[in-house]
């Protein structure tokens, strides 16, 4: 075109914020002062009608029974344990990838954590590593806790069977998967239990710290309860020393009006990691092993994956992040060091080397930019800064 500079024609590169809260804001502003208003003028602040109509909505979401709010997702963590009776002389095991929580909740019970390694496609816990610790665990895990990460469940076709052969408990670490289902039932139905997490970068998010403990079972959910509120089935008296977790009405009031856009939000995800599916293979950027390219995500077919993050396995990851860095382009790694060599798990007694798997993905995995509001063109940008680095 006459008079045109034929840089005019490139796409602008754009910056691009890994996470960006104010553009859901923007949208829910009236909706989240109208709740919080309403709280305000109940002068009901802690647990109250608020906190139990979240539960049961939040429970209707989840297609359980029960629900339990309480304080974090950590806590939610320990208060599905206990409410299992997993304790000191319990053996609980779970995978080395994943946020501290999982781990750090399983001492917080009493009970000694067992790791086991990752499937590589998903990264969550392989049911054949599972299967080979729980043949030399000495006596029998009372308890397996699978983390459905990066918002697609673990294989709990492979766990219920192992389940129904050995008899321990099953509780999902759900922090990341709220709306995830595996072959049709959501998460947080899958197991005995299941926590949540509402941290604020989550699927469904408050503002602030919250979380949320379901089960189908009334005994379950009796007893989390109880023990989110010191140990209290009646005020003053204490049947258990439990422990303070009890949600803020405040935060119940977000969630509700949030609980309403969830689920086109998680739709969103998906749609956004087509997309980059696309862009990816158009770019000729993907390969079946970062020695041929960047790893893209997998789905198992039986899920319905809710991309909490879009991760990509990447070729000389640490020189790409900060190449995106330099275009002002967000990303994350989640995790850099497996849990069974942080320093303060040394007593667990693990070395380099026990899970290669774990070890792997923590120096390849890049978490790339993805929540319902990212624009398309943001989206291209990520790509290209991809591409230009490699090329």
């Amino acid at each position: 075109m006459e008079g045109m500079n034929p840089t005019d024609l490139v796409p602008k590169q754009l910056a691009v914020p890994m996470l960006d809260f104010s553009r859901e804001f923007a949208e829910i502003r009236s909706e989240v002062l109208a709740a919080i208003t309403s709280v305000c003028e109940s002068q009901r602040f802690i647990l109250g009608p608020e906190v139990a109509r979240f539960e049961e909505e939040a429970a209707l979401a989840c297609q359980v029974r029960f629900a339990v709010g309480c304080a974090s997702g950590t806590d939610a963590l320990w208060l599905a344990l206990a409410a299992l009776r997993i304790g000191p002389g319990d053996s609980v095991v779970t995978t080395p990838f994943s946020f501290f929580a999982t781990v750090s909740s399983i001492l917080r019970a009493g009970a000694t954590p067992i790791l086991a390694d990752i499937d590589e496609k998903t990264f969550n816990l392989s049911p054949s590593s599972l299967e080979q610790t729980l043949a030399r665990t000495p006596g029998a895990a009372a308890c397996v806790m699978p983390v459905h990460l990066y918002g697609q469940c673990a294989d709990m076709a492979a766990l219920g069977a192992l389940r129904n052969r050995t008899g321990f408990k099953l509780v999902e670490d759900a922090a990341q998967a709220f709306g995830a289902s595996w072959d049709g039932v959501r998460a947080g139905g899958l197991g005995d239990a299941a926590a949540f997490s509402f941290y604020p970068t989550k699927n469904l998010s408050a503002f602030g710290d919250a979380g949320m403990v379901t089960t189908r079972d009334p005994a379950v959910a009796e007893r989390a309860a109880m023990l989110r509120a010191h140990g209290m089935r009646n005020r003053y008296f204490h049947d258990e020393v439990g422990w303070n977790s009890r949600l803020d009405a405040l935060q119940a009031a977000v969630l509700r009006v949030k609980l309403r856009r969830v689920e086109a939000g998680n739709q969103r995800r998906r749609e956004l990691a087509d997309l980059y599916r696309q862009r990816f293979t158009a770019a000729g950027l993907v390969g079946e092993t970062t020695a041929d390219g960047v790893v893209l995500p997998f789905t198992d077919p039986r899920a319905v994956h809710v991309f909490h993050q879009y991760v990509i396995r990447a070729p000389r990851r640490d020189a790409l992040r900060e190449a995106l860095s330099a275009q002002s382009i967000g990303s994350e790694i989640y995790y850099p060091q497996p849990l069974h060599l942080q320093k303060s798990l040394e007593i667990l007694g693990y070395r380099r080397g026990d899970f290669p798997h774990s070890e792997r993905a923590a120096k390849e995995v890049l978490a790339l930019p993805i929540y319902p509001e990212l624009r398309e063109e943001e989206l291209d940008s990520v790509v290209a800064a991809v591409r230009r680095f490699y090329a």
